[in-house]
């Protein structure tokens, strides 16, 4: 099975929802993305931002958690039914990442993934190139991070 006959091109595709709580935020801006804002609620709620904020960067990364665990119960889902999921391999990279707003503590992001393309790559036969675009959505339905992305499958 290839993704596009599982996941048609334009579908939108509802990964997970996550939670961001002062703690989360503060243990990852600790380790990864030392900036006020990120770090300390009163340094927060006087810089341009307000309060305080999930880095960007784990905003990034938990839509990958989001998608590596949607992918993980899709994978054993199509198994149980006697499906061989698609079988992806890595991404060269992506593109048009934007930060649109901040996520602060106490909100909770659900993050999308859409097939917009696949084609096959002429320089490497057996491979797949899909280019998907992805974003979170925060619970009041405002777009918080998006950006598109590419994944390879072998065929």
């Amino acid at each position: 099975m290839r993704l596009a006959e599982l996941s048609p091109i334009g579908t939108r595709i509802t990964l997970e929802t996550l939670h961001f709580s002062a703690d989360d935020i503060i243990r990852f801006a600790s380790k990864f993305d030392p900036q006020p804002f990120h770090l300390d609620a009163e340094a927060a709620r006087h810089s341009v931002l307000g309060g305080l904020c999930a880095s960007g960067w784990h905003t990034g990364s938990s839509w990958m958690k989001s998608f590596l665990s949607f992918w993980m119960k899709e994978t054993i889902r199509l198994k149980s039914e006697g499906i061989e999921p698609p079988k992806l391999g890595p991404s060269p990279g992506f593109r048009n990442l934007k930060w649109i707003r901040p996520v602060y503590a106490g909100d909770d992001i659900t993050y999308y993934v859409t097939l917009l393309e696949t084609r096959s790559l002429a320089s490497r036969p057996g491979l797949l190139l899909n280019t998907t675009f992805n974003e979170g959505v925060n619970q009041k339905g405002k777009t918080v991070i998006s950006f598109e992305s590419n994944v390879l499958e072998f065929e």
